[in-house]
């Protein structure tokens, strides 16, 4: 993690199983600047928890450079978003939590052992205290460590430093107004994730495989309605927005959840966010946002 004194990176970059992007935040970070997006052939990257990810290295050192050379200039620092097949997200709650954050990592290791189909003490493992009351609400990113080499060995063979290293919902989450309860549904190849946001605090997570398909807003109303019902049971709050990115044919599910309940679906990055992308589709777009101008 980087100390406070540490200039933010002005440059994200995003590996998933698709293509690689990357982008540069304007003066304030509250703007991106300029976007680029190289595809990677298809099977390069598999990303999961268990197995090794890489499998075309070549391809994918190949764009990671030629993608961040269009928008990084002279700067080398890069936050990399990595995808959410990578990581395990967990919602923790303790009675109390140790000040000193070795002794706090500790007291999290041991709760997540047995919650985990890997090695916790092989896995890298940061978390982040929501709010101030008690109990003691965390959200813990959890990944094994030989995957999260994987990335960053790519990104420092392409000639770049990776530092802070983010799952892509997680990064996505930096578009967000987290103040209101609002649903966000992110789309990648192999992985689609949920998440909702209330009070600027992460309340709900879930990863879901898709086996790689296209994913259309119609095959997600299952999934969407079986989140909002536990979401609304556990904290007595309604939903009535549903961000999404990714999503093909987002009608179908703006009928399926009109018809019983005042929920507008809306696509995650605006236009206006993506004014400089380019060519980059703005689906694309979501995690790199995120990650710089949160």
């Amino acid at each position: 993690m980087s100390s406070n004194h540490i200039p933010r990176p002005r440059v994200a970059c995003e590996i998933s199983a698709e293509r690689v992007v990357a982008g540069r935040a304007g003066e304030g970070a509250q703007t991106l600047e300029a976007a680029s997006a190289q595809a990677i052939p298809n099977g390069a990257l598999v990303p999961g928890l268990q197995q090794a990810n890489v499998t075309a290295r070549e391809a994918l050192v190949l764009a990671l450079r030629d993608a961040l050379s269009a928008v990084a200039g002279r700067s080398r620092d890069v936050c990399l978003v990595i995808p959410d097949a990578t990581t395990r997200i967990m919602l923790l709650d303790f009675d109390t939590l140790p000040a000193k954050a070795q002794e706090a990592d500790a007291v999290v290791r041991f709760r997540l052992k047995k919650s985990l189909p890997f090695e916790v003490e092989h896995s890298a493992v940061s978390f982040d205290r929501q709010g101030t009351a008690d109990p003691v609400r965390l959200v813990a990113a959890i990944t094994p460590r030989n995957i999260l080499e994987e990335y960053e060995s790519l990104v420092r063979e392409a000639g770049y430093n990776p530092g802070a290293v983010v799952p892509s919902m997680i990064a996505t989450l930096g578009v967000v107004d987290g103040s209101r309860p609002t649903m966000v549904i992110k789309v990648e190849r192999g992985t689609t994730t949920f998440a909702i946001v209330d009070n600027n605090q992460l309340l709900l997570h879930r990863a879901l495989e898709n086996g790689g398909s296209a994913v259309s807003g119609e095959s997600l109303v299952d999934d969407v309605n079986t989140s909002l019902v536990y979401f609304e049971d556990r904290y007595s709050v309604g939903v009535d927005r549903v961000l999404v990115t990714g999503v093909e044919s987002t009608q179908a599910l703006q009928e399926a959840l009109s018809a019983s309940a005042n929920i507008r679906v809306e696509e995650l990055v605006s236009s206006g966010r993506a004014a400089a992308a380019g060519n980059v589709p703005r689906s694309a777009l979501a995690a790199v946002v995120g990650a710089l101008v949160s």
